[in-house]
């Protein structure tokens, strides 16, 4: 069943008729009292656009990124790669497979592709601003925001011909509002579990990439005794990010190191055999600012959170970086505000204690000379 929202559905009945938005909330409301309260809104919307011959649900053609609705089935959506996640695999009582994810865009907004097992091996040709069409595949909602899903009978096409995509600007809404922009967040609020975050820190320490044997076919990692000369193999790379309130430690896999070095998979290959020449690279990350977009997760062995990098931006544009702090100053200047005012409230409650007592002026200044206990490092590494 597809649910159209009550907005979505005023907007295409007045797009297609001649009523203004005034006209047709008019014929809602007349509509639920003539029914006396039997439908809702969106039930009156519908009767409304079948007396008026609209058709509210767009199944063919090509379907735009505002206009995708969850329910949908067996559609064809192009658009322009924006972002590429990395394959993940997963396994559970139920069922086991892996699972890859890119955020596409056209001229109204834009919306997750992801692809499930097999099809997930389609990412590793697909690149940032590549012309991707997606067909017969169907829309889901995930915590509200719309999502397409590409199964076994999906088809997808790179760079179609004659097919040219501008994005918007903001992209970032879908049909049923807007993909979830990652929130920034700084290292010390980071918490277990969190999704879709972003962080923006120095690279302080980096160690070296580590390679492990995969399936050429599947992807899958496979035994050291398993490897021929058809296997293929995967990257993690661990380092420590640090933005001034805390460090920690950030976890890399193939596609966000290519992200981070700059490199094809073939020169990050060549650390594999020789490890010695990575030592330059290390300290050229040194440093080095990075925006790096993810989750955290918990190492129980450490009992440390970690971060898991899906998308790594070096470098990040400094001017995107001002306007987000110009952004973030309002909410700022009021948090200081309360700050403040809370403070003068409390150094006025205490005078007030003080004159109501008369204390001693030696007991003032023995409070007065007391001082913070500092934590040594002993204690700070186990907080």
């Amino acid at each position: 069943m597809i649910n159209i929202p009550y907005e979505k559905l005023t907007e295409i009945i007045v797009e297609q008729s001649k009523l203004s938005k005034e006209e047709f909330d008019q014929k809602v409301k007349a509509k639920l009292d003539q029914l006396s309260g039997l439908i809702s809104k969106e039930g009156a919307a519908h009767i409304i656009a079948n007396e008026l011959g609209i058709n509210l649900l767009q199944t063919e053609g090509l379907i735009k990124m505002t206009d995708l609705l969850a329910g949908m089935k067996n559609i064809e959506v192009v658009g322009k790669l924006i972002r590429k996640y990395d394959i993940r695999e997963f396994s559970s009582e139920k069922r086991s497979g892996k699972v890859g994810r890119f955020l596409m865009g056209d001229e109204t907004g834009t919306t997750m592709i992801v692809l499930w097992n097999d099809k997930a091996d389609l990412l590793k040709d697909l690149n940032e601003n590549d012309i991707v069409k997606v067909k017969n595949v169907n829309v889901r909602e995930n915590n509200g925001y719309t999502e397409v899903h590409m199964g076994e009978s999906s088809d997808l096409e790179k760079n179609p011909e004659g097919v040219t995509i501008e994005t918007k600007t903001n992209a970032g809404t879908t049909g049923s509002g807007s993909y979830p922009k990652a929130t920034r967040k700084k290292i010390s609020e980071l918490k277990e579990n969190d999704q879709n975050v972003e962080i923006l820190a120095t690279i302080v320490q980096v160690f070296d990439p580590k390679f492990f044997p995969t399936d050429s076919e599947t992807g899958k990692r496979i035994p050291d005794d398993k490897v021929n000369e058809k296997t293929t193999y995967g990257a993690v790379l661990n380092l420590f990010a640090d933005d001034g309130s805390d460090n920690i430690r950030v976890v890399l896999w193939k596609n966000q190191i290519l992200n981070l070095l700059g490199k094809t998979e073939e020169q990050i290959m060549t650390y594999k055999d020789n490890p010695e020449t990575f030592e330059e690279i290390k300290t050229d990350l040194l440093g080095v600012m990075a925006k790096l977009i993810g989750r955290v997760t918990k190492n129980e062995m450490f009992q440390r959170l970690e971060f898991i990098a899906q998308l790594v931006i070096k470098d990040p544009d400094p001017e995107e970086e001002i306007k987000k702090l110009e952004e973030q100053k309002p909410t700022l200047e009021k948090n200081t505000k309360n700050s403040e005012s809370s403070e003068q409230k409390t150094e006025s409650n205490e005078q007030t204690k003080k004159e109501d007592t008369k204390e001693p002026e030696k007991q003032k200044s023995e409070e007065l000379d007391v001082e913070e206990e500092l934590l040594d490092l002993d204690e700070l590494e186990d907080l």
